[in-house]
């Protein structure tokens, strides 16, 4: 699993339209797959950010925080625009973020105001799929994909 920087450096232009994606009404959004155990996943908006080359999301403290921390897989799904419904996926692994040196410039710049109370994780990436449409009409997607298997001793 790497960061965003290694993947986007492995896969540019994946990496280009997942940001793009990401970023489609300005504000990162996507939708978070958590999963404890042998419970099934469970699906959450959040908000999330690239920062400094890493991929961020403050969560509140919850049942997917606790999956995450417990856990640490996930699945990351942006959400679709009906018109022209391309998708970005990720999946792999987070580190919840305590040091308060890297935890600070991103809370300085968040979305909303956090505090103490919210847990910052990092998504390390293992997977990245893109379903590329241009609009609801044009089916099957043009599906690209990415592994971090495929570039072993990139930054992990």
């Amino acid at each position: 699993m790497v960061s965003w920087d290694a993947f986007a450096a492995a896969a540019p232009a994946l990496a280009e339209a997942g940001r793009r994606l990401i970023y489609r009404t300005e504000t990162g959004e996507a939708l978070l797959a958590s999963v404890r155990g042998d419970e099934p996943p469970r699906i959450h908006p959040i908000y999330v950010a690239l920062l400094d080359g890493r991929l961020y999301a403050f969560l509140n403290r919850s049942a997917k925080a606790t999956d995450l921390a417990t856990d640490g897989r996930y699945a990351l799904h942006t959400h679709q625009d009906p018109a022209a419904p391309s998708e970005f996926m990720l999946r792999g692994r987070v580190r919840v973020v305590g040091d308060a040196t890297e935890r600070e410039p991103v809370a300085a710049g968040w979305y909303f105001e956090t505090d103490e109370s919210w847990i910052l994780v990092e998504f390390s990436i293992e997977s990245a799929v893109l379903g590329e449409r241009e609009s609801r009409d044009e089916w099957p997607p043009r599906y690209s994909s990415w592994r971090a298997a495929a570039v072993a001793g990139l930054d992990r």
